[in-house]
């Protein structure tokens, strides 16, 4: 083990007795679940059940959602699985909770100290761990080494940040790496950043492959949908889906004039719910009408924007839009979020500039004509606008939009096919 894995380790065995706090300062805070917080520390809050147990862990909402297509297939060809999936986020979970197949388990991932790292592997016992993406923990991907415990990562992201990171520590990275059993790149960037790290990586990767390509529609609600519909009536509907911290106000902003000129219906579903009533401060301070849907308040011919502040009705908002604005790409730092969402549902999206998270997704987008990147919140408008005013434009990109997100269908079997031989044997009578 290097000498800064060693002093890494030392460094976070010592933060442990700090982590409660830590916690609970987070969870003050909206950023931590406060019923569940043992988790994090490794205590798992449910029995481990009964033979080979697959775990599944992507760290927020859009990684561990790309594990689905996974787990289902693991339960339907070795239905004497059993499938754990962790994230690190409480919207995560929350939406884990209603899209996550039964009999599968839904636990937070341990912060990487020595301890609950230990804590939560005594406990689980995986036989095999599948990390999306690239939340690479030193202490955890270690600890899975020594109990020999095979590794994979799919649908690796690296990001030129990333890979300059690395590049401090390149023995390191390349050791953690050169760990997995399996690397399966999600695009051409990081593989070509995965590559660069020597041939220890490079003899672990397989094809490219991105989860984030898979996936069912968003459910549907068709009594609240019909609902909304009703009290909306003949008004055009814009969606904003997904949206943090100043791209509401931006979003806002932006299509003010729009919004009076159309008489159409901004409804703002933003990506944490907790914000909505800071949200509806900001929005109403700049002199909107705002109906607020956790409230129940009903929609009017008055109301400018519906600040839909729920969960799990994102595919209800999708299917009653004629118009989606996909968040996460306007401030800095988040990296958009996934408009294939939209695109399954027969969506176009318009987005903002950073797009770091979907940059191959997004590329493809605009190439076949179903996506549309704005600089700022003056160009926002411009395209909105211009959009409404030829219909149909917006009729022919939602049709590419459809079109392309039903061309990634062979995505699953690829990664069934690199993945299902590191998967364990079964083995009578093993139990927890």
């Amino acid at each position: 083990m290097s000498v800064w894995l060693n002093l890494y380790g030392l460094v976070m065995r010592g933060f442990h007795g700090f982590a409660p706090g830590l916690l609970r300062r987070r969870a003050a805070k909206g950023k931590e679940d406060v019923e569940r917080m043992q988790e994090r520390l490794g205590r798992a809050s449910v029995e481990r059940p009964n033979g080979r147990l697959i775990w599944f862990h992507g760290v927020s909402v859009g990684e561990s959602l790309s594990a689905i297509p996974l787990v289902n297939q693991l339960l339907t060809k070795h239905p004497d699985a059993q499938a754990l999936v962790t994230s690190a986020t409480t919207t995560s979970a929350e939406i884990l909770k209603m899209r996550l197949p039964v009999p599968a388990i839904h636990q937070y991932a341990p912060i990487d100290t020595p301890q609950a790292v230990s804590t939560f592997l005594d406990h689980w016992k995986p036989d095999l761990a599948v990390f999306i993406e690239s939340d690479i923990w030193p202490n955890l991907l270690t600890a899975l080494d020594r109990r020999h415990v095979p590794r994979l990562l799919l649908s690796a992201r690296i990001t030129e940040k990333t890979a300059r990171g690395w590049q401090r520590l390149p023995d390191t990275m390349r050791k953690l790496l050169s760990g997995y059993g399996l690397i399966m790149a999600q695009d051409s960037g990081s593989e070509q950043r995965l590559r660069a790290l020597g041939p220890e990586v490079v003899s672990r990767m397989g094809p490219l492959a991105n989860l984030k390509a898979l996936g069912a529609p968003l459910a549907d609600n068709a009594p609240e949908r019909g609902a909304v519909k009703a009290q909306v009536g003949d008004r055009l509907m814009v969606l904003a889906a997904s949206t943090h911290p100043t791209e509401e106000n931006l979003i806002a902003h932006a299509l003010r004039p729009v919004l009076k000129q159309t008489g159409a219906l901004l409804i703002m579903v933003p990506r944490h719910p907790i914000r909505a009533s800071d949200i509806r401060f900001d929005l109403e301070a700049l002199g909107f009408n705002v109906a607020q849907r956790s409230m129940a308040e009903p929609l009017t011919a008055q109301t400018d924007i519906y600040l839909a502040d729920t969960l799990g009705e994102l595919g209800v908002f999708f299917r009653l839009a004629d118009l989606v604005i996909m968040g996460g790409g306007f401030g800095q730092g988040v990296g958009g979020h996934n408009p294939l969402e939209a695109a399954r549902l027969g969506k176009a999206v318009i987005t903002g500039p950073d797009l770091s998270n979907w940059e191959g997704v997004y590329r493809d987008m605009f190439e076949a004509g179903c996506a549309f990147k704005v600089a700022n919140s003056d160009e926002l408008g411009f395209v909105t606008q211009t959009l409404f005013d030829t219909p149909q434009s917006i009729v022919d990109a939602n049709a590419r939009a459809l079109k392309l997100a039903e061309t990634d269908t062979d995505t699953l079997d690829l990664v069934w096919r690199h993945m299902a031989p590191f998967l364990p044997q079964q083995e009578d009578g093993h139990a927890a």
